[in-house]
């Protein structure tokens, strides 16, 4: 069960990232200040550095990143991480939020949506690019020994389908955005990750009902 510290604390985060993108929209990405998002989320500018570091990390935070093992474990079937990663992505998609009164709409960039809202910054600004591949990087490295653990892959192998996995899934959100944030994320997703079915094949797929 998630303390009330870790609730507080995802409170504050998403409160501090819905405001920063607040702003990014209206003023663009380098136009605005921690002290302006701290002052937009009633917070100090402390709490926003202790937080997330860095005024990329708001974009590029999530969930997983302070996720335990035992935590990543229950979400992460090692045997079909693609199948994991497909159902985090429709879930987050089914979840409906409300729409930002900033749109951003005047570079051509998808509408904001729910936790997708972000995205965009991903691949327009080149700094947020640069903390993403980072993030992305320290997911590979948490994902590895997990994926190792079922034998099917030796150390060197689980680790380069781990990169495979995680930055195709990035690769994946790029193409998504460049074709204009009109489809399902998670149609982008199964796509381009379909040829690493030759290491993951569907448990859905081996397992009839």
């Amino acid at each position: 069960m998630t303390g009330l510290r870790e609730r507080w604390r995802l409170k504050a985060m998403h409160a501090i990232q819905e405001r920063a993108l607040d702003l990014f929209d209206e003023k663009g990405f380098g136009a605005v200040t921690i002290e302006e998002i701290a002052a937009a989320a009633d917070v100090s500018p402390s709490t926003v550095y202790r937080l997330f570091g860095t005024k990329e990390g708001i974009i590029v935070a999530d969930e997983f990143d302070t996720m335990s093992a035992d935590e990543i474990e229950a979400i992460v079937d090692p045997r079909d991480p693609i199948g994991s990663l497909l159902r985090s992505v429709r879930a987050d998609e089914s979840t409906p939020e409300p729409a930002s009164d900033s749109q951003g709409a005047d570079d051509g960039a998808p509408v904001d949506r729910g936790p997708w809202r972000r995205v965009r910054y991903h691949f327009t600004e080149p700094s947020v690019r640069m903390a993403a591949c980072a993030s992305a990087d320290r997911t590979s490295q948490r994902l590895v020994p997990l994926i190792a653990s079922t034998g099917q892959l030796n150390e060197t192998q689980a680790r380069v389908a781990t990169n495979a996995l995680v930055f195709g899934y990035f690769a994946a959100l790029e193409q998504w955005y460049l074709d204009g944030g009109n489809r399902p994320i998670a149609d982008y997703v199964e796509d381009g990750l379909r040829p690493l079915r030759a290491i993951w094949p569907s448990v859905d797929d081996e397992d009839p009902a």
